[in-house]
């Protein structure tokens, strides 16, 4: 049998008291310890109403918008601000054209559309798809995130530059609005 002595059975100071046998109580006022951490409840339930309000917002207003420039014909002079690099060097952003190919779509007239800027109207089908997906999640309760790597962006960037290069080349006249 061993013959060391236990911490309660070690020899006091005279005039102390021995040291307690049972572990301190946690949560006690006097003991410290980590608070009582708050109960956790379930987050409240989203009303169907307020998880399609989102999507239908952005929908209205791009229905507005679009009713606004159908209604507004940007190949009129002085509806609308022309563009400063059109202005002032003479070329072709990626955006240039995009109000007369949205008054196009506006109108139905497809083929005016993509003659007049082609990228922006595989926009608006993009545009589109997401939006019914959107639509698709939101009605379900699931959250809408798109999370696209940095190549992705990257890669759509590369996309913008090259339109906009190859529409203001000579051989490139026909993405030119």
């Amino acid at each position: 049998m061993d013959a060391s002595p236990t911490p309660a059975a070690a020899p006091s100071a005279p005039g102390s008291r021995p040291a307690p046998c049972r572990p301190p109580m946690s949560g006690h006022p006097l003991t410290p310890g980590p608070p009582p951490s708050p109960p956790v409840f379930p987050p409240a339930p989203v009303s169907r109403f307020r998880r399609l309000a989102t999507p239908v917002g952005v929908m209205a207003a791009v229905i507005g918008a679009f009713g606004y420039v159908g209604a507004v014909d940007p190949n009129q002079p002085g509806h609308y601000p022309v563009c400063p690099l059109l202005r002032f060097a003479g070329l072709y952003c990626p955006g240039c054209g995009g109000l007369r190919s949205a008054h196009a779509v506006a109108h139905g007239d497809i083929a005016a559309a993509l003659g007049s800027n082609a990228l922006a109207v595989v926009g608006y089908g993009i545009f589109a798809v997401l939006w019914v997906v959107w639509m698709s999640r939101a009605s379900r309760g699931r959250p809408m995130s798109i999370a696209a790597k940095p190549v992705v962006w990257w890669g759509i960037g590369a996309v913008l530059l090259i339109f906009s290069i190859v529409r203001n080349l000579p051989f490139g006249s026909a993405l030119a609005p």
